[in-house]
């Protein structure tokens, strides 16, 4: 159709929606109706507007099974699901055990089990339902998930449940295992990011020799040492279903549970059933210390140009639980703290106006790099802060840096302290518009409390948080 038999089309058919007097008012003689976008069309129905209450359309529902094991799940429209099981099992847990266990079953996740021969199968058998895996273990948790299609569920939990109970724990995927965990060894080391193995000494530091304070990362000495006997040992005790938590985002509650009661209900694990006996009960022991290291970086490089010899510190104090009343206000005074790098571009939404941005940065040139953290943990926390310099400035950047953990809660304005809490809101819910991170967020606190708080509940503690 040429041009103008389209404008005729236009003409007529406005003619007749909407009659000739609307047609001369809105019309410019033209072709084309002149409609200003600010007056509502004649004869259109009235919009109606979603409106939003603050409170999730889902809640999340919790089953315990006959074994001890919680089944946990909050529906979200999609055609796509996250399920997944966490286990109450992490680097803190291997005080009698050599330590790098957690990164070791890390790295053996979805390997061959008993219904597949090798991981291959397992990415193929997921890939039939667009779906794809993948494990983490932190300091008290280990932690497998699936993305995929809801109606792949069965499939979904069924493998699940092969992965984490009935891997083949093969010589040579132990074996591959040690060569990847080597390497990662070699590369954080090599890492021009330093926050990483800062984090590690920090932990190592504030609680030496336990709990939290244990490796995350396998010690090079311990990894001939773990084999597919110290494994099984570690699993009998911490891969019990009393310590797992089935979480699913997507689904309907009463199939994830049909699911679990199929395939995780009465099953043998790979390492036999035996009453748990060397369960490691011990609470965080806050012990303080430093923890130094000296590096040799000039010869890493990503390009031409050397990295810059400076001195990387972090200084922590201890904070709280993520189960005492403290933890929001010590996550608001986070947010308060801020920072980032010198070279950090963008206005309040990136953070420039929190402490360390207009206290050191702004005021210290010299400084390359100054950032709040805060780790929490079921019985204890840190609150650091990761401050980088040149080396002859240390002294300097030290005393600036425990300057501001000494001014840290005085002085704070009553827009300050709105813009922290208004930012730490706006992260959590943005944080929650994503599948994976529902997923993670009600595994984790299902574990640890047996319940969750929907967000809702945190936006109402934040609002009655002042000085």
């Amino acid at each position: 159709w040429s041009k103008q038999t389209l404008q005729e089309l236009c003409s007529t058919f406005f003619y007749l929606r909407f009659g000739i007097a609307a047609y001369r008012k809105y019309s410019s003689g033209g072709g084309y109706p002149n409609i200003s976008l600010s007056t509502p069309l004649p004869g259109i129905p009235k919009p109606v507007f979603a409106s939003v209450d603050g409170h999730e359309k889902y809640e999340t529902k919790i089953t315990t099974l006959e074994n001890g094991l919680k089944v946990a799940s909050q529906n979200k429209f999609g055609q796509f699901c996250t399920v997944g099981i966490l286990v109450n099992s992490g680097s803190r847990h291997e005080a009698k055990y050599p330590s790098g266990i957690a990164h070791f079953i890390e790295k053996l996740a979805f390997s061959s089990t008993a219904q597949y021969g090798s991981k291959d199968e397992i990415l193929l058998t997921l890939e039939k339902h667009g779906g794809i895996c993948d494990c983490q273990t932190s300091r008290d948790t280990t932690m497998y998930a699936v993305s995929a299609e809801v109606k792949g569920l069965d499939t979904v939990v069924n493998l699940l449940s092969d992965a984490v109970l009935q891997p083949r724990l093969l010589e040579e995927e132990i074996e591959m295992t040690r060569m990847a965990v080597r390497f990662e060894l070699e590369d954080l080391n090599m890492r021009p990011d330093p926050e990483p193995l800062l984090t590690e000494m920090i932990h190592a530091a504030a609680y030496r020799g336990n709990t939290v304070g244990l490796p995350r990362f396998c010690p090079v000495q311990n990894v001939e040492k773990i084999d597919k006997k110290v494994l099984h040992n570690y699993l009998r005790n911490y891969y019990c279903p009393e310590r797992m938590v089935l979480a699913g985002v997507g689904i309907e509650h009463e199939q994830l549970v049909e699911c679990a009661r199929k395939y995780l209900l009465n099953v043998k694990p790979a390492w036999g059933i035996s009453a748990p006996a060397n369960v490691d009960l011990s609470v965080a022991q806050y012990t303080g210390g430093i923890v130094k290291m000296e590096k040799d970086m000039s010869d890493v490089s990503l390009g031409p140009t050397p990295i810059p010899e400076l001195t990387h510190i972090m200084i922590g104090l201890e904070s709280c639980s993520f189960l005492e009343d403290d933890f929001i206000p010590f996550a608001v005074l986070n947010m308060m703290m801020g920072g980032g790098g010198s070279f950090s571009a963008g206005g309040p939404g990136k953070g420039m106006f929190t402490r360390l941005y207009l206290n050191v940065l702004n005021r210290h040139h010299w400084m390359y790099n100054a950032t709040s953290y805060h780790h929490s943990y079921e019985d204890s926390g840190l609150l650091c802060i990761h401050a980088s310099a040149d080396p002859r400035q240390v002294r300097e950047m030290v005393e600036i840096i425990t300057k501001e953990f000494i001014q840290m809660a005085g002085n704070a304005g009553e827009m300050e302290l709105e813009r922290a809490k208004t930012q730490l809101k706006s992260m959590l819910m943005m944080n929650l518009e994503s599948r994976p991170v529902i997923f993670e967020d009600v595994g984790r606190q299902v574990l640890s409390t047996g319940k969750r708080k929907l967000p809702h509940e945190l936006l109402v503690s934040l609002g009655h948080l002042g000085f």
